[in-house]
């Protein structure tokens, strides 16, 4: 069984989705402030967060945030909002998916399910890859570009590993979109192609050589191209 710290301060909507995640695989502690939700958290441990962003005492983006920096546990964004700027402010500040109010109780523990899922598989963080004058060390989720620490968001850490560890390979946005996010590409979500563009500018990649795009298919990482 999963433990899942709830954090949202609609009570019906958290009674809802409480009720019937505690009839599947989770276990679901409430917490009700974004104040309060660190604390829990440290306290507690849970194995995954579910975490509205519209909170007293302390708004959920600096949760989110705050959450990330304690560790790596899946954060799953409850949002009423429909703006895709929040949509991918939410996924810089560390969140892992999102899912918008109302929510449909089906929907959200397909999306923890698939959260799960990629949390258990996920191998040890050990070992450094190297490309040319790129490092990426996956135990302290940092990347060295030209012997010098490059600061990454979240979404840009996780795109440039998962791009990394098919390095040679064409990726297509729904294959990026399920190894990031556990869901298939919509035809419109322009995440991913932002990112891409945000980490073509870190690493001086002006002519699209390092991370090239394949027309039709998708986003190539080229490993010879990092010097």
């Amino acid at each position: 069984m999963f433990r899942v710290m709830l954090v949202e301060d609609d009570l019906r909507l958290a009674e809802l989705v409480s009720e019937y995640l505690t009839g599947y695989e989770f276990k679901v502690d409430l917490v009700t402030r974004g104040d309060a939700a660190l604390e829990h958290f440290k306290a507690n441990r849970p194995d995954v967060v579910v975490l509205d962003l519209m909170l007293p005492g302390l708004d959920g983006m600096v949760v989110c945030r705050q959450l990330r920096e304690l560790g790596e546990v899946p954060i799953l964004i409850l949002t009423a909002r429909e703006d895709s700027y929040d949509e991918v402010s939410v996924l810089e500040q560390g969140a892992d998916d999102f899912v918008n109010k109302p929510v449909q109780p089906r929907v959200l523990l397909a999306r923890l399910r698939a959260l799960m899922r990629r949390a258990q598989a996920k191998p040890p963080a050990s070992q450094a890859m190297m490309f040319g004058a790129l490092t990426i060390t996956t135990r302290d989720r940092s990347a060295t570009w030209r012997g010098q620490p490059c600061i990454l968001s979240n979404t840009e850490y996780k795109l440039l590993l998962v791009l990394a560890e098919a390095a040679g390979q064409v990726l297509s946005r729904d294959a990026l979109l399920k190894k990031m996010r556990g869901i298939e590409f919509d035809g419109l979500d322009r995440s991913i192609d932002n990112c891409i563009s945000k980490l073509r500018r870190k690493f001086d990649d002006h002519e699209s050589e390092k991370i090239k795009t394949v027309w039709g298919e998708g986003y190539l990482f080229a490993p010879s191209a990092w010097n």
